[in-house]
């Protein structure tokens, strides 16, 4: 099968198409043909060697964590798919080598949901990582009916995915981006404020008592300054930096793969609730310049990686 692999720690250069073994199925994996996947800062950080001392991480690696395809094969112990079902997944294993940037990837049935029909392939290879990290970090910070919620980057991948959950709650949203990307917030369904000097009196204009709960995803000064606008600081949530936020009391999230998490972002798709904003796809063997983009930051929505 063809793959994107890198052979030693670097910047996107070190990114290859090559050819590798296809995987091998164990008793409660899927093999998965994959048809889209997508770029997260994650999958940048495990290309510069970043995740090295929080995860086994062997080389050559196949890059990325997310998948939408076709399941092609299944082992002897899956009850759940069948050959043929059209499959999302959150392929994070519990070591770093055989991702998802490839024709072929083999995932444990705990990874995976089945696709939102109304989705294509590219959004739906957009959706798990980011779907489930906005989801549990809403949950963490028990956002619900009637809540006002302040989300930090909320026109990114993460960000744009957590204000239409959290609409989906019955939540009001406040939320901070750069001016270009006001409209678009407004069309989430959330308030946009703008960053910098100005943001905490622009918040503080909307919800003069403070916002019930805050989940951040861009960190700085956003989240530094969190605390001013909260009601209470254990509804503050990061997926940024645990130390500042673990610092003035509040919670730090880190996206976990869960089969029943996955099938309810796949059906806030399918029930119209949340929309795939995609940036720009890429096909595979222009995967480092899809990444290149990620990492260069203010990129509204996803970015995705078609897989002929």
């Amino acid at each position: 099968m063809k793959a994107i692999t890198i052979s030693s720690y670097g910047g996107a250069d070190v990114m290859e198409l090559t050819d590798q073994p296809d995987p091998i199925v164990g008793p409660d994996y899927v093999l998965v043909r994959v048809k889209a996947s997508s770029v997260n800062p994650v999958d940048y950080k495990i290309r510069e060697g970043y995740l090295q001392g929080a995860f086994p991480s062997h080389l050559p690696m196949i890059l990325g964590w997310d998948v939408a395809g076709v399941v092609e094969k299944v082992g002897p112990a899956v009850r759940e798919f069948a050959e043929g079902d059209e499959v999302i997944g959150y392929v994070r294993k519990d070591s770093i080598e055989h991702g998802t940037y490839a024709e072929l990837v083999s995932a444990h049935v705990r990874h995976l949901a089945r696709k939102p029909a109304s989705a294509t392939f590219e959004e739906a290879g957009a959706l798990p990582l980011a779907g489930l990290t906005a989801l549990q970090s809403l949950r963490l910070a028990e956002v619900g009916e009637g809540d006002t919620v302040l989300v930090h980057a909320a026109a990114g991948g993460v960000g744009s995915f957590a204000v239409q959950i959290a609409k989906s709650l019955g939540a009001r949203v406040i939320g901070t981006a750069s001016a270009a990307n006001h409209e678009y917030l407004r069309s989430l369904g959330a308030e946009p404020v703008e960053y910098g000097d100005k943001l905490v009196a622009a918040v503080q204009e909307l919800a003069p008592d403070g916002v019930d709960a805050v989940v951040d995803y861009v960190g700085g000064d956003a989240l530094a300054n969190s605390p001013e606008l909260a009601k209470s600081n254990d509804r503050i949530v990061s997926i940024v930096d645990a130390a500042t936020v673990l610092g003035f009391g509040g919670r730090y999230a880190f996206v976990r793969p869960d089969p029943d998490d996955l099938a309810e972002v796949a059906r806030l798709v399918d029930a119209g609730q949340l929309r795939v904003e995609l940036a720009r796809t890429f096909p595979l063997a222009e995967a480092a310049d899809a990444q290149r983009l990620v990492e260069g930051g203010h990129v509204r929505g996803k970015v995705a990686i078609s897989v002929p």
